[in-house]
Protein backbone atom coordinates (compact mmCIF):
# COMPACT_ATOMS: atom_id res chain seq x y z
CA UNK A 1 0.00 0.00 0.00
CA UNK A 2 1.41 3.25 -1.35
CA UNK A 3 1.79 5.77 1.78
CA UNK A 4 0.45 9.16 1.59
CA UNK A 5 3.13 11.65 1.91
CA UNK A 6 2.11 14.82 0.46
CA UNK A 7 -1.26 16.73 -0.84
CA UNK A 8 -1.72 14.74 -4.24
CA UNK A 9 -0.34 11.03 -2.73
CA UNK A 10 -3.32 11.94 -0.63
CA UNK A 11 -5.82 13.00 -2.70
CA UNK A 12 -4.51 9.48 -4.99
CA UNK A 13 -5.30 7.02 -1.89
CA UNK A 14 -8.76 9.02 -1.35
CA UNK A 15 -9.54 8.38 -5.04
CA UNK A 16 -8.36 4.85 -5.07
CA UNK A 17 -10.67 4.19 -2.44
CA UNK A 18 -13.15 5.14 -3.65
CA UNK A 19 -12.93 2.77 -6.49
CA UNK A 20 -10.45 4.54 -9.05
CA UNK A 21 -9.17 3.94 -12.00
CA UNK A 22 -11.50 1.29 -11.79
CA UNK A 23 -14.74 2.91 -11.48
CA UNK A 24 -14.61 6.79 -12.68
CA UNK A 25 -15.19 9.58 -9.64
CA UNK A 26 -17.38 11.78 -11.27
CA UNK A 27 -15.69 14.59 -8.81
CA UNK A 28 -13.84 17.94 -10.12
CA UNK A 29 -10.53 18.81 -9.20
CA UNK A 30 -11.66 21.92 -7.26
CA UNK A 31 -14.10 19.87 -5.56
CA UNK A 32 -11.73 17.48 -4.34
CA UNK A 33 -9.37 19.87 -3.23
CA UNK A 34 -11.97 21.82 -1.18
CA UNK A 35 -13.02 18.03 0.57
CA UNK A 36 -9.47 17.80 1.72
CA UNK A 37 -9.47 21.45 3.07
CA UNK A 38 -12.32 20.96 4.41
CA UNK A 39 -11.47 17.56 6.36
CA UNK A 40 -8.32 19.29 7.43
CA UNK A 41 -10.03 22.01 8.81
CA UNK A 42 -12.26 19.26 11.32
CA UNK A 43 -9.36 17.19 11.58
CA UNK A 44 -7.21 20.22 13.37
CA UNK A 45 -9.99 21.33 15.19
CA UNK A 46 -11.49 18.09 17.02
CA UNK A 47 -8.37 15.40 16.30
CA UNK A 48 -5.71 15.43 19.45
CA UNK A 49 -3.22 14.06 17.26
CA UNK A 50 -3.53 17.94 14.84
CA UNK A 51 -2.02 19.19 17.43
CA UNK A 52 0.71 20.14 19.82
CA UNK A 53 1.38 22.09 23.40
CA UNK A 54 4.30 24.63 23.03
CA UNK A 55 6.25 27.28 24.49
CA UNK A 56 6.44 30.30 22.24
CA UNK A 57 8.58 32.93 22.81
CA UNK A 58 8.40 36.85 21.92
CA UNK A 59 10.77 39.80 22.00
CA UNK A 60 9.01 42.85 22.84
CA UNK A 61 9.42 45.10 20.10
CA UNK A 62 8.11 49.10 19.98
CA UNK A 63 5.42 48.01 17.32
CA UNK A 64 4.13 45.56 20.13
CA UNK A 65 4.10 48.40 23.02
CA UNK A 66 2.05 50.60 20.87
CA UNK A 67 -0.69 48.92 19.35
CA UNK A 68 -0.66 46.69 23.19
CA UNK A 69 -0.17 43.29 22.08
CA UNK A 70 1.75 40.21 20.22
CA UNK A 71 1.75 38.93 16.67
CA UNK A 72 0.43 34.98 17.04
CA UNK A 73 1.27 32.80 14.11
CA UNK A 74 -1.81 31.36 12.50
CA UNK A 75 -1.22 27.87 13.19
CA UNK A 76 -2.01 29.14 17.15
CA UNK A 77 -5.13 27.26 17.78
CA UNK A 78 -5.43 28.49 21.30
CA UNK A 79 -3.36 30.23 24.20
CA UNK A 80 -3.52 29.22 27.45
CA UNK A 81 -1.92 31.22 29.59
CA UNK A 82 1.18 33.78 29.54
CA UNK A 83 3.77 33.23 32.27
CA UNK A 84 4.80 36.52 34.42
CA UNK A 85 6.41 39.24 32.37
CA UNK A 86 9.72 40.94 34.21
CA UNK A 87 11.18 44.00 32.74
CA UNK A 88 14.68 43.00 34.44
CA UNK A 89 17.04 42.42 31.53
CA UNK A 90 19.94 41.84 33.74
CA UNK A 91 19.23 38.65 34.47
CA UNK A 92 19.37 39.69 38.56
CA UNK A 93 15.77 38.08 38.24
CA UNK A 94 17.44 34.92 39.19
CA UNK A 95 18.39 35.58 42.46
CA UNK A 96 14.83 37.66 43.44
CA UNK A 97 12.41 36.65 46.45
CA UNK A 98 11.00 33.72 44.78
CA UNK A 99 14.41 32.21 43.84
CA UNK A 100 15.50 32.39 47.83
CA UNK A 101 12.62 31.03 49.40
CA UNK A 102 13.11 27.59 46.80
CA UNK A 103 16.39 27.74 48.21
CA UNK A 104 15.77 27.69 51.92
CA UNK A 105 12.81 25.17 50.69
CA UNK A 106 15.27 22.72 49.45
CA UNK A 107 17.69 23.13 52.01
CA UNK A 108 15.37 22.75 55.05
CA UNK A 109 13.58 19.84 53.06
CA UNK A 110 16.71 17.79 53.75
CA UNK A 111 17.65 18.66 57.07
CA UNK A 112 14.75 19.82 59.22
CA UNK A 113 11.50 18.88 57.16
CA UNK A 114 10.03 16.14 55.20
CA UNK A 115 8.77 16.10 51.53
CA UNK A 116 5.26 15.62 52.54
CA UNK A 117 5.30 19.04 54.27
CA UNK A 118 6.82 20.05 51.64
CA UNK A 119 3.95 18.97 49.39
CA UNK A 120 1.58 20.56 51.56
CA UNK A 121 3.43 23.99 51.87
CA UNK A 122 3.44 24.21 48.25
CA UNK A 123 -0.35 23.52 47.71
CA UNK A 124 -0.86 26.20 50.33
CA UNK A 125 1.32 28.54 48.14
CA UNK A 126 -0.72 27.82 45.10
CA UNK A 127 -4.33 28.57 46.58
CA UNK A 128 -2.31 31.74 47.97
CA UNK A 129 -1.49 32.40 44.32
CA UNK A 130 -5.38 31.91 42.88
CA UNK A 131 -6.80 33.79 45.58
CA UNK A 132 -4.33 36.99 45.33
CA UNK A 133 -2.88 38.54 42.12
CA UNK A 134 0.22 35.93 41.21
CA UNK A 135 1.35 37.83 38.65
CA UNK A 136 -0.28 36.12 35.57
CA UNK A 137 -2.01 38.95 32.79
CA UNK A 138 -5.19 38.28 31.82
CA UNK A 139 -5.55 37.57 28.28
CA UNK A 140 -7.64 37.56 25.05
CA UNK A 141 -7.11 35.50 21.84
CA UNK A 142 -8.93 35.09 18.62
CA UNK A 143 -7.16 32.76 16.61
CA UNK A 144 -9.04 34.35 13.11
CA UNK A 145 -7.42 37.84 14.30
CA UNK A 146 -3.31 36.46 14.77
CA UNK A 147 -3.40 38.57 17.54
CA UNK A 148 -2.71 38.04 21.40
CA UNK A 149 -3.75 41.16 23.47
CA UNK A 150 -2.14 41.21 27.17
CA UNK A 151 -4.27 43.43 29.46
CA UNK A 152 -1.17 45.35 31.28
CA UNK A 153 0.03 48.94 31.31
CA UNK A 154 2.63 48.32 27.84
CA UNK A 155 4.50 51.30 28.89
CA UNK A 156 5.46 50.84 31.99
CA UNK A 157 5.73 46.81 32.89
CA UNK A 158 7.55 45.76 29.26
CA UNK A 159 10.62 47.59 27.86
CA UNK A 160 11.71 46.80 23.89
CA UNK A 161 13.76 43.67 24.22
CA UNK A 162 11.94 42.24 27.00
CA UNK A 163 10.55 38.08 26.70
CA UNK A 164 7.20 37.02 26.82
CA UNK A 165 6.44 33.67 26.99
CA UNK A 166 2.93 32.11 25.60
CA UNK A 167 2.16 28.61 26.51
CA UNK A 168 -0.41 27.75 23.48
CA UNK A 169 -1.80 25.03 21.11
CA UNK A 170 -0.09 24.90 17.66
CA UNK A 171 -1.20 22.85 14.51
CA UNK A 172 0.93 20.58 12.81
CA UNK A 173 1.23 21.84 9.16
CA UNK A 174 1.19 18.83 6.90
CA UNK A 175 3.65 20.72 4.54
CA UNK A 176 6.06 20.29 7.71
CA UNK A 177 5.00 17.18 9.02
CA UNK A 178 4.19 14.57 5.88
CA UNK A 179 3.31 11.91 8.22
CA UNK A 180 -0.20 13.75 8.58
CA UNK A 181 -1.23 12.78 5.44
CA UNK A 182 -1.04 9.20 6.53
CA UNK A 183 -3.42 9.63 9.55
CA UNK A 184 -6.16 6.98 9.85
CA UNK A 185 -8.87 9.15 10.54
CA UNK A 186 -7.93 12.08 8.11
CA UNK A 187 -7.77 9.54 5.23
CA UNK A 188 -11.21 7.85 6.14
CA UNK A 189 -12.66 11.11 6.43
CA UNK A 190 -11.78 12.96 3.61
CA UNK A 191 -13.20 9.85 1.45
CA UNK A 192 -16.03 9.78 2.82
CA UNK A 193 -16.47 13.84 1.88
CA UNK A 194 -15.28 13.15 -1.44
CA UNK A 195 -17.84 10.87 -1.48
CA UNK A 196 -20.36 12.82 -0.38
CA UNK A 197 -19.71 15.31 -3.20
CA UNK A 198 -19.87 12.28 -5.63
CA UNK A 199 -23.06 11.37 -4.49
CA UNK A 200 -24.21 15.19 -4.74
CA UNK A 201 -23.17 15.49 -8.44
CA UNK A 202 -24.58 12.17 -9.41
CA UNK A 203 -27.75 12.93 -7.64
CA UNK A 204 -28.87 15.22 -10.23
CA UNK A 205 -28.90 12.67 -13.11
CA UNK A 206 -31.30 10.53 -10.78
CA UNK A 207 -33.05 8.19 -12.65
CA UNK A 208 -31.39 8.71 -15.98
CA UNK A 209 -30.71 5.83 -18.22
CA UNK A 210 -27.82 5.27 -19.94
CA UNK A 211 -26.95 3.20 -23.29
CA UNK A 212 -27.45 -0.59 -22.14
CA UNK A 213 -29.77 -0.02 -19.67
CA UNK A 214 -27.29 1.68 -16.95
CA UNK A 215 -29.16 4.03 -14.01
CA UNK A 216 -27.13 6.70 -12.13
CA UNK A 217 -28.05 6.09 -8.34
CA UNK A 218 -26.45 9.21 -7.03
CA UNK A 219 -28.68 9.11 -3.81
CA UNK A 220 -27.53 5.66 -2.81
CA UNK A 221 -23.93 6.50 -3.21
CA UNK A 222 -24.60 10.04 -0.89
CA UNK A 223 -26.97 8.05 1.61
CA UNK A 224 -23.60 5.87 2.18
CA UNK A 225 -21.46 8.52 2.32
CA UNK A 226 -23.90 10.48 5.37
CA UNK A 227 -23.83 7.31 6.87
CA UNK A 228 -20.21 7.05 7.49
CA UNK A 229 -19.58 10.71 8.10
CA UNK A 230 -22.08 10.43 11.29
CA UNK A 231 -20.30 7.02 12.40
CA UNK A 232 -16.66 8.83 11.89
CA UNK A 233 -17.85 12.24 13.58
CA UNK A 234 -19.18 10.38 16.83
CA UNK A 235 -15.90 8.28 16.93
CA UNK A 236 -13.34 11.43 16.75
CA UNK A 237 -15.80 13.06 19.68
CA UNK A 238 -15.34 9.64 21.40
CA UNK A 239 -11.99 8.56 21.42
CA UNK A 240 -9.58 11.54 19.50
CA UNK A 241 -11.10 14.86 21.11
CA UNK A 242 -9.17 16.78 23.67
CA UNK A 243 -11.05 16.96 27.20
CA UNK A 244 -12.95 20.25 27.15
CA UNK A 245 -11.38 22.80 29.65
CA UNK A 246 -13.48 23.68 32.44
CA UNK A 247 -13.06 27.13 34.65
CA UNK A 248 -13.76 28.16 37.88
CA UNK A 249 -13.88 31.21 39.88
Amino acid sequence: MAKPISRTTFIDYCLRALGAPVIEINVDEDQIDDRVDEALQFYQEYHSDAIEKVFLKHVVTADDITNGYIPINDLISNVMRVFPVTINSSGGALFDVQYHMRLDDVYNMGYMGSLAEYEMTQQYLALLDLILDNGEKHISFNRHRNQLRIDMDWSAEVVVGSVIVVECYRVLDPTSYSDVWNDYFLKKYCTALIKLQWGVNLSKFEGMVMPGGVTFNGRQIFDDATAELEKLNEEVRLNWEMPVDFYTG
